[in-house]
């Protein structure tokens, strides 16, 4: 990928565009330990080096936020030694390398966010900050009040009790229920195994929001970039200036 050298400068944080052009014009650059003043010059950014002053420039990565309507049969990770379609498979034509801020499961669809944001992900994705995640769950048979009341107190898993859930029926079909779930934990298959321990089977499970972000008009299987307001508002939530 070939880039302008001043756009290049510009973007690993030497300065302006017009400062960078500066630098080029007083000898002050060399691409491949060669002084360069021209400014339409080019470089190739997989092979090139650039010194400022005899020091190396490493560009800045640009930060990148995502939401995936993520499918099921898809693995969430960055690559899958057995050769299994990931997350990753959908994000045709980002340039930048993303991770997937937390899980979701292999036959689990919805909202997941992808970035290069270290700490923020971190954040959201630990239980101190109590980031809400929403889930629509279909489960077989119609689980009583006195069973989901349990669920809103917290039941006790294999791996320790779970926090308080906010849980609401939205409909009954004559052999399933569909249930809104908002958790702020991130335990592995954690909806699903807390409708196992009340002894209902999640038909299908979905994730429709992250802490008031969601999934919109999304369609499954395509992404789009957060805009600006919907990053900060992230930012707010778990504290991060």
């Amino acid at each position: 990928m070939e880039e302008r050298l001043q756009k290049f400068m510009a973007r690993a944080g030497v300065g302006s565009r017009r400062h960078c052009e500066e630098l080029i014009k007083e000898g002050r650059v060399k691409v491949n330990g060669k002084i360069v003043t021209e400014l339409g010059t080019k470089i190739d950014l997989s092979k090139d080096t650039v010194e400022v002053d005899d020091k190396p420039l490493r560009p800045r990565e640009e930060r990148l936020y995502i939401a995936l309507n993520k499918p099921a049969g898809f693995i969430t990770s960055v690559t899958d030694k057995y050769g299994r379609p990931t997350v990753i498979d959908l994000l045709g034509g980002v340039s930048y390398r993303v991770f997937p801020v937390g899980r979701l499961d292999f036959d689990t669809e919805g909202l997941l966010l992808l970035t290069n944001d270290g700490e923020l992900a971190f954040r959201l994705t630990h239980p101190r900050y109590k980031v809400k995640k929403e889930y629509i769950a279909e489960v077989e048979g119609h689980p009583s009040d006195r069973e989901l009341v349990n669920l809103r107190k917290g039941i006790m898993l294999e791996d320790g009790m779970t926090a308080p859930a906010k849980i609401k029926v939205l409909r009954q079909t004559r052999s399933s229920a569909v249930i809104d779930v908002t958790i702020h934990e991130e335990r592995k298959r954690q909806v699903r195994r807390m409708f196992q321990a009340i002894g209902y089977r999640v038909i299908t499970l979905k994730r429709v929001a992250i802490d008031g972000l969601d999934l919109e008009d999304l369609p499954v299987g395509n992404f789009r970039h957060l805009t600006n307001k919907e990053v900060d508002m992230l930012y707010k939530s778990v504290r991060l200036r």
